[in-house]
């Protein structure tokens, strides 16, 4: 790989699992909920149907073997991208291949490697989470995020929450990293898909705004019910 890999320090973090919901645990103690559990604590109640919909249609055994499957492969293509992206020369598995073959192409185009699978806080708003990756594509420094799919999304409707945690992300890495010039306003996200080009989404910065007001509605949800949920 050519890139040229500018890493900034990694947060000492650990992940928590409490009821269900993921938190994050930095060098100091300060404890807070991640992107995933507050977006997934916020969600429509047309977004709860829509996946209870999907398990009573395939059936709660084929929807496990489904789930457990895709996070598995997510899990290998995201290894062998860390790899790839730290110039280590990675052996593909072939489980892995289809996925790798499609994102390829992709991240040739990615430059400036800044931070590869790395947890950010957000101490103001009290939010964490573990971004793929902070890097340029195409010249144009970015928060990037790295998804498998048996085939393409086709628009960024079916994207679902996605952009929510792409832009949840954006605003941690600027808070946490902006004594090291991150200032990030665009993000990419990149779907491999077997015997396919990667499907590619780029947020631009007037979207990414959007989106920052979307979460930080979602955020204010998620406090208000946890304090019902301690009373």
């Amino acid at each position: 790989m050519q890139s040229d890999t500018q890493l900034l320090p990694r947060i000492n973090a650990t992940s928590k699992r409490e009821n269900g919901k993921q938190y994050y645990v930095d060098a100091k103690g300060n404890r807070f909920p991640s992107v995933t559990t507050i977006l997934n604590a916020t969600k429509s109640q047309a977004d709860r149907d829509r996946l209870l919909n999907w398990k009573a249609r395939v059936g709660t055994e084929e929807a496990t073997r489904i789930t457990t499957s895709a996070s598995r492969r997510g899990t290998q293509t995201h290894k062998q991208i860390e790899r790839y992206l730290l110039g280590q020369n990675p052996v593909c598995s072939e489980a892995s291949r289809p996925y790798w073959e499609s994102i390829k192409p992709v991240l040739e185009q990615i430059d400036t490697v800044r931070l590869v699978e790395g947890s950010v806080f957000h101490h103001d708003l009290s939010y964490s989470g573990k971004v793929d990756c902070i890097a340029s594509y195409q010249g144009i420094p970015c928060i990037c995020e790295w998804k498998t799919a048996d085939k393409p999304k086709g628009s960024i409707e079916h994207l679902y929450e996605h952009p929510l945690q792409l832009t949840a992300y954006i605003g941690a890495a600027n808070e946490y990293y902006r004594d090291y010039g991150i200032q990030l306003k665009h993000a990419l996200l990149v779907i491999a898909i077997p015997e396919m080009p990667a499907e590619v989404f780029w947020f631009e910065s007037a979207v990414i705004k959007d989106y920052w007001e979307q979460w930080e509605k979602r955020l204010a949800q998620f406090w208000k019910r946890k304090s019902v949920w301690s009373r």
